[in-house]
């Protein structure tokens, strides 16, 4: 590179004594007029093999638990049949009624099947969204935002408290504004009243347990309250976000929320409110069972804000992610009230 001033010039690159060269690459001419182009620094996609992408591999144990499954529908399909027929060889008062509670016993196990599918396929929607909204959010993907803001309001459309929200919502969707941006107007209209109540149903849970189990005599019955106050809290805070889980939806939703968990640090071992509480001698001078009790609510507060990362249809990008301070506020000003 010249180190001398260059003199401000006008050319056509049609011109033919204008060469692209690249750097240190020698003009023999002095006309020439040398064009280097500078390489921009931008991170563009490296482009993957076929080969180097990981295949999903077959999954035996869904295959053994279907045909598991398969079989042993057909084995009691067998036995009631064989069961209405003995009625019916017995009397045939018998047998309408054996086969009239057999219909009304398989309607109910399709409604059972139809409404545990229908509680899967809405938390699978609720991971869709939320994936899809950290995508837009990356990429400032107008569209993409749109698109998430239209399932979202599908999701939440039978939610009275958000109607006014979901009014303000559908008139910015023809505005012009960037997709991130888009996906953050959603989330401070749609998600700020539900982020209230969760934080709500988390505190009032915590302390449920808190006491409970600071009073309680028996650590089974601490146990069965805990498990118990757990599945529920999970419960309402997956149908106040939209889902709907059955059985199963709450089985794939309870593995989910102990995932997030151990992955954002556990049992909130490294939380500065535990260490707060508890690291300057504040359970020395409560009484064991206390310790416990708030030791057991606070656990249960931070299990209850991994399962709003879970359920919550819309990553924390606009609001402020609930701390576990916040919903458990209550016990710490107990705790040091105590001091």
């Amino acid at each position: 590179m010249n180190d001398r001033p260059r003199r401000p010039a006008a050319f056509r690159l049609d011109d033919p004594g204008v060469i692209v060269a690249e750097p240190g690459e020698d003009i023999a001419s002095r006309a020439t007029v040398r064009v280097i182009p500078e390489l921009e620094a931008v991170n563009l996609p490296v482009p993957l093999d076929a080969a180097s992408l990981p295949r999903r591999r077959f999954r035996w144990g869904t295959l053994f638990w279907a045909a598991l499954g398969g079989l042993v529908t057909l084995g009691i399909s067998l036995a009631v049949t064989q069961l209405v027929e003995e009625l019916f060889a017995r009397s045939e008062a018998l047998g309408f009624v054996g086969l009239v509670l057999a219909a009304l016993a398989a309607l109910a196990f399709l409604v059972i099947v139809a409404r545990e599918a229908y509680g899967l396929w809405r938390l699978a929607t609720i991971e869709k969204i939320q994936s899809r909204a950290a995508e837009a959010i990356a990429k400032d993907d107008r569209l993409g935002g749109r698109e998430v803001l239209e399932d979202l309001l599908d999701l939440v459309h039978r939610t009275p408290q958000l109607a006014h929200a979901r009014a303000t919502v559908e008139g910015h969707l023809d505005d012009i504004i960037d997709g991130a941006d888009l996906v953050r107007l959603g989330e401070r209209e749609l998600m700020a009243p539900l982020d209230r109540e969760a934080v709500r149903l988390i505190g009032a849970a915590s302390k449920r347990v808190s006491v409970v189990t600071a009073v309680s005599p028996r650590a089974l019955v601490d146990m069965a309250f805990v498990l118990i106050t757990v599945l529920g809290l999970v419960r309402r805070l997956a149908l106040l976000y939209g889902g709907r889980p059955g059985t199963l939806g709450m089985i794939r939703l309870m593995r989910l929320t102990l995932t997030h968990l151990a992955v954002t640090g556990g049992l909130a071992a490294g939380d500065s409110l535990i260490q707060q509480v508890f690291g300057h001698g504040v359970a020395a001078k409560l009484s064991a069972r206390l310790g416990e009790g708030v030791l057991n609510g606070l656990l249960t507060a931070r299990l209850g804000l991994a399962a709003v990362d879970v359920t919550r249809p819309l990553p924390f990008a606009a609001l402020p992610r609930p701390a576990i301070g916040t919903v458990a506020g209550d016990l710490l000003r107990g705790v040091k009230g105590t001091e």
